[in-house]
């Protein structure tokens, strides 16, 4: 999946926000059918989520998240959301792999009902079980992971699961936040974003909290309002400064190459090709969005 800056949640069952999330500033946004959605409602949520999928224009990334394997509404939200324009369902409520495979053969099942090209949809396991973040290098070898959500949501699910106390400064889930970032590059997933920041009025707060979670390796964080886009996407971007020092870190490094060495100085830092390749990294990255 694409590393989206911005992932903008919205609930299914206000069609009217979800517009206003596709019209604003986040890189993608996420649908949900799931908790934030009243149970008499859930039918509306997923009429509303086809339909908004229905006419999107393709310049936002959309997400569902669907109701938890084990609820009646699961295999509806499937069924029913399916879609050549999706770009993948935000797993909630995982325990294992097991939970994966159970969700591929569902959406398998709902691309061939909906004529959506085999493959085409992705699977972003959420961990926001004390299971799930223990089996996470298993449970991100399932089929059709494209991206990771690791969840560290002041007094929500993995708050109770694991029992830690929340810190703006969050080093009561420093381990945990580590733990998904390494899990996800070895598993070659190019799309490891964090949720969520709850405090909606403390831009400030938020942009230590994402400034500092970007420095720990996520692409990109999971919001709840969308003021908190711009702030994100410049967090987790690349700034003017940083573009020019990497661009002129690879010019300097290729000049280098040209005149047969492998190592040169580049502003007063030793540079070789490890160095150079995370330049290009950075700014593929920055190039994508």
């Amino acid at each position: 999946m694409k590393p989206f800056r911005s992932i903008l949640f919205v609930p299914g069952h206000k069609r009217s926000w979800i517009d206003k999330a596709l019209a604003s500033e986040a890189d993608a946004i996420i649908i949900d059918l799931e908790d934030s959605v009243p149970e008499a409602d859930k039918p509306l949520a997923r009429t509303n989520a086809k339909d908004a999928l229905d006419t999107h224009n393709g310049d936002k990334g959309i997400l569902i998240r669907p109701n938890a394997l084990d609820t009646v509404h699961f295999g509806k939200d499937i069924a029913e959301t399916t879609h050549a324009k999706l770009t993948g369902f935000l797993l909630p409520k995982l325990f294992s792999r097991d939970d994966v495979v159970r969700f591929d053969a569902l959406v398998t099942a709902g691309e061939i009902l909906n004529e959506v090209p085999k493959g085409k949809v992705e699977l972003i396991p959420s961990l926001e079980t004390a299971a799930s973040i223990n089996k996470v290098d298993e449970i991100l070898a399932g089929p059709r992971v494209g991206g990771v959500m690791a969840a560290a949501a002041k007094d929500a699910d993995v708050s109770r699961e694991v029992g830690f106390a929340w810190t703006p400064e969050g080093i009561e889930t420093l381990y945990l936040r580590s733990k998904v970032v390494v899990a996800a590059r070895s598993a070659g997933l190019r799309s490891i974003v964090l949720g969520l920041w709850q405090e909606v009025h403390n831009l400030d707060g938020l942009k230590a909290f994402a400034t500092a979670n970007h420095g720990l390796g996520y692409t990109g964080q999971v919001l709840i309002h969308p003021s908190h886009a711009p702030v994100a996407n410049e967090s987790y971007g690349l700034s003017e400064s940083m573009r020019g020092y990497y661009q002129g870190l690879v010019e300097a490094f290729e000049e280098g190459q040209r005149q047969g060495h492998g190592a040169v100085s580049y502003r007063g830092d030793h540079i070789d090709l490890a160095h150079a390749n995370h330049a290009r990294q950075a700014l593929a990255f920055a190039g994508s969005n």
